[in-house]
């Protein structure tokens, strides 16, 4: 193949080839030493070098491995006690948002999926190029019960319910049927429910499900009709086990689950994306940044189960993803994440939950692998991941992140890459 490639209306795209590379696809044990190339932000095949008239960025036999997936993120997520944000003005939200997209993207996360907050506005600045930001699958505001985990009202404060920003109080089957349709109708990629007690929200008991069996059904059937599907924050098994039997597809954290459990999720289909970061950093920081003392102890009971949990899920074949969940200040920590992780299953492991299996729980067969039709989101890394995974959770200087095949304007220290011309 030649340096450039047809186009509409006879249009020539110009073919970027990443030399000198060692890939990850998303899947294989190994990497593989070839060339990646791309054109108008898509990857045309993996070859073994470039072709004449291609122009090159040279890896130096860097790894490149597919952009990352952050399958729990929030962008609205500004501060850590959900009243704040929920008597926030929206425009303040959008606007610390953008800067928490910008900075997810800097650190090699090209995609994101924000169970719990953004809404069509924001997805269409980005789309846009108004603000740098991962690719953004939002889902809108999660549905919570009555004095639920999206419930921000601690038991001593008698006000209405305002705000809707990253959860609305919605109870009974028909007002869950409505709203669900309307996330759908605005674009929402999925639809998020709170089936159990939560660390930040002030009145719910951690382990307790919520929702009856019969709201979180319509729930998954409006969902399933529209072609998409249903994400629950769950923590205890007891939650887990109601949500799974009702149609939901992607547990949220899941730290308390047992084998029992775990089996009917594989049996089901049901994909687990573990958070271990936010409690990690909660614990250490929760204090100083003023989270509040009944959510610190809630966090202690999860803390340390949620590698348990993971465990688990490999032993009974779920399909196991990648997520942060971090709040307010906490987002800095979004890399640590992976390393938590690592801790747990390893490398490749981790590697495969943060690309091909959570494009696989989004339903992108163009994310998350490096392949021919893939999306050019690409980072380079200064080390063998599979060998040295530290390289994931490194200073800038060991990452170089591409989206759609262009290099993500980030900081002057970023990792140096040869170019040059085919």
């Amino acid at each position: 193949m030649t340096g450039a490639v047809g186009g509409e209306a006879g249009v020539t795209a110009e073919i970027t080839a990443f030399a000198n590379a060692r890939i990850f696809d998303g899947s294989s044990a190994e990497l593989r030493e070839g060339c990646v190339r791309v054109a108008s932000g898509t990857i045309v095949e993996v070859a073994e070098g470039p072709g004449p008239g291609d122009r090159i960025v040279d890896c130096r036999g860097r790894a490149v491995v597919p952009g990352l997936i952050d399958a729990r993120f929030h962008a609205y997520g500004a501060r850590l006690s959900l009243l704040d944000i929920e008597t926030s003005p929206l425009s303040y939200l959008a606007l610390a948002g953008a800067r928490r997209l910008a900075g997810a993207l800097g650190r090699g996360f090209t995609t994101i999926r924000d169970p719990g907050g953004g809404d069509a506005g924001l997805a269409q600045a980005i789309r846009e190029g108004l603000t740098a930001a991962p690719r953004y699958l939002f889902c809108g505001a999660a549905l919570s019960q009555t004095g639920g985990h999206g419930d921000p009202r601690p038991p001593e404060l008698g006000c209405c319910l305002g705000g809707g920003h990253m959860a609305e109080v919605v109870d009974g089957v028909d007002a869950l049927r409505r709203a669900s349709r309307e996330r759908l109708r605005s674009g929402a990629h999925a639809i998020k429910i709170m089936a159990s007690g939560g660390v930040i929200s002030p009145s719910d008991p951690l382990r307790v499900p919520q929702y009856s069996p019969e709201e979180i059904r319509v729930v998954a059937e409006e969902a399933t009709r529209r072609g998409s599907y249903v994400a629950a924050h769950a923590y205890s098994a007891e939650a887990i086990a109601v949500a799974v039997a009702n149609g939901v597809r992607s547990i949220e954290h899941g730290n308390l689950l047992d084998a029992p459990t775990a089996a009917l999720m594989a049996e089901q289909g049901a994909f687990l994306v573990p958070t271990l970061v936010t409690y990690d950093a909660m614990e250490h920081r929760g204090a100083e940044l003023g989270l509040a003392p009944v959510a610190r102890a809630k966090n202690r009971e999860v803390l340390d189960a949620g590698r348990t949990a993971i465990m688990l899920a490999r032993e009974a074949g779920v399909r196991i993803g990648f997520g942060t969940d971090l709040m307010g200040a906490l987002d800095g920590e979004q890399l640590h994440g992976l390393r938590l992780q690592v801790e747990v299953e390893g490398p490749l492991a981790l590697l495969r939950s943060a690309t091909t299996v959570n494009a696989e729980l989004l339903g992108r067969d163009d994310l998350g692998r490096i392949g021919p039709g893939a999306v050019a989101d690409l980072l380079v890394l200064d080390g063998d991941p599979l060998r040295d995974p530290s390289v994931l959770w490194g200073g800038p200087d060991r990452r170089a992140v591409f989206q759609g095949g262009i290099r993500v304007a980030e900081q002057d220290a970023g990792l140096v890459l040869g170019s040059g011309g085919g």
